[in-house]
């Protein structure tokens, strides 16, 4: 993911229906936020970044986070095999900055890059409100269908049959911990028995808490943010922000009751740094060594060495989650906007395939979407670095084989920020009363849901 920054994981941001044109200042802003996005290959001048200059083609591709295809050296790969292509990439950290600016782009046909990432908690509504703006890459030359795990591949086709986004990662969730910190406090170091102590009941992960937090080494807090235990709670229960029938339900859903009590006790027991996640204090925090546990969806684990530093390798572990589930994960689409739709689906095809998929996740802990890519020796035997010996390929692939898939609605981005960099963290940072924060992100959803 990233976000996810993916955010994503996480990643999250506020969900919206396409929109009426915004003000040119605020349009501006909102292309500042994709980098140089408001010149790529959407631009009406023909001289942006996306046109084709000498016979050559440069592809603009636009994310948030960390999707990994730099740091595994894809672009490169695929620019030295494709010799006319040349490709630049706008990485927005956050993706609750990034799908906003996207969907003003969107609204206005201009701006786009030639390929643009969507987080799965954003990708219900795109498919259902927009699919007719994306490229059908299910045709697309070097595109195999059936190679994505099933569950992944339908949640980006639309009611036609299109194939709006090849699936990039999926989000299998584990508990990254500190075994220096742990030790401190009096806890065990083992990731096995780390993850008896709370093994099958996220009211354990809370209890484990108040145990750190009563021996903490000074300064410390058990786990990063309250949002972040939300989301993880969530997104380990078979009813989230939906019922069965894909309507918005949340109100009355018991994973995000279940959710939404914890992490508010988790807040009231003191165990929580109170931090945004994916924001720079948040990111800071890593280096200071401020909290002992993150939820750690797969993507996580780059977030979590590049943020914590080369001084804390090897200080990090990673333990099974209370139980199984899937946080993030995200596709790559092509806007029909762009000028060059034929190059961008042939990068995005290959970018997603099984041996690169495979590349991302030994380069920075991206879990692969397709099962080829699951099966193979070096998803199933790897070791990231900065974690040592820990069998992370083992670990999430072992994860992902038992998720459920869940019921995923075009609403579920926007709930998500309002309870979680909404309600939760002006409960964690301003003392708001619960209640009120809750009826306060219901408001506000509702208000943005029948607008």
């Amino acid at each position: 993911m990233r976000n996810p920054g993916t955010t994503p994981s996480t990643r999250t941001a506020a969900a919206r229906q396409a929109r009426k044109p915004l003000p040119a200042a605020a349009v501006a802003a909102l292309c500042a936020l994709l980098v140089a996005g408001c010149s790529s290959s959407g631009s009406s001048s023909g001289t942006g970044t996306g046109a084709a200059s000498g016979g050559k083609v440069t592809l603009t591709v636009g994310d948030y986070g960390t999707f990994g295809y730099k740091e595994a050296g894809l672009f490169d790969a695929y620019m030295r095999e494709h010799p006319g292509i040349t490709i630049v990439e706008h990485t927005v950290q956050q993706e609750s900055d990034y799908y906003p600016a996207l969907q003003t782009h969107l609204a206005s046909g201009s701006g786009l890059d030639d390929i643009q990432a969507v987080e799965v908690g954003r990708i219900a509504q795109v498919v259902k409100k927009q699919a007719n703006k994306f490229v059908d890459l299910g045709t697309a030359a070097g595109v195999d269908k059936g190679a994505f795990l099933p569950w992944k591949s339908q949640q980006a086709t639309a009611q036609g049959g299109a194939v709006i986004g090849l699936g990039t990662d999926i989000g299998p969730m584990a508990i990254c911990y500190r075994k220096d910190l742990f030790q401190q406090a009096g806890l065990p170091t083992d990731r096995a028995e780390v993850a008896k102590l709370w093994q099958g009941d996220w009211a354990k992960f809370l209890d484990t808490g108040k145990q750190y937090q009563a021996k903490a080494p000074a300064g410390t807090f058990f786990t990063d943010s309250a949002g972040g235990l939300f989301n993880a709670v969530v997104s380990s229960s078979p009813l989230q922000y939906d019922d069965a029938s894909g309507k918005l339900d949340y109100k009355n859903s018991p994973g995000v009751k279940a959710a939404w009590d914890l992490s508010t006790s988790a807040i009231q027991a003191g165990i929580s740094a109170g931090l945004k996640q994916f924001d720079t204090p948040w990111n800071q925090a890593f280096a200071n060594s401020k909290f002992a546990t993150v939820a750690c969806p797969s993507w996580m684990t780059a977030i979590v060495s590049d943020k914590s530093g080369p001084a804390n390798k090897g200080k990090w572990d990673i333990a099974a989650a209370p139980s199984a589930g899937n946080w993030g994960g995200s596709f790559l689409t092509v806007p029909k906007a762009g000028k060059h739709q034929k190059e961008a689906a042939a990068l995005a095809a290959w970018l997603t395939a099984p041996a690169q998929q495979a590349k991302v996740f030994t380069s920075v802990g991206n879990l692969p979407s397709t099962t080829g890519a699951l099966s193979r020796p070096e998803v199933q035997g790897a070791k990231l670095d900065y974690f040592g010996d820990t069998p992370t390929g083992q670990i999430f692939a072992a994860t992902a084989q038992s998720i459920n898939p869940t019921v995923i609605g075009e609403w579920d981005g926007l709930v998500k920020d309002a309870l979680t960099n909404g309600a939760l963290l002006s409960i964690e940072q301003h003392q708001s009363d619960p209640a009120k924060a809750w009826s306060t992100a219901v408001k506000e959803i509702d208000d943005k849901v029948s607008d």
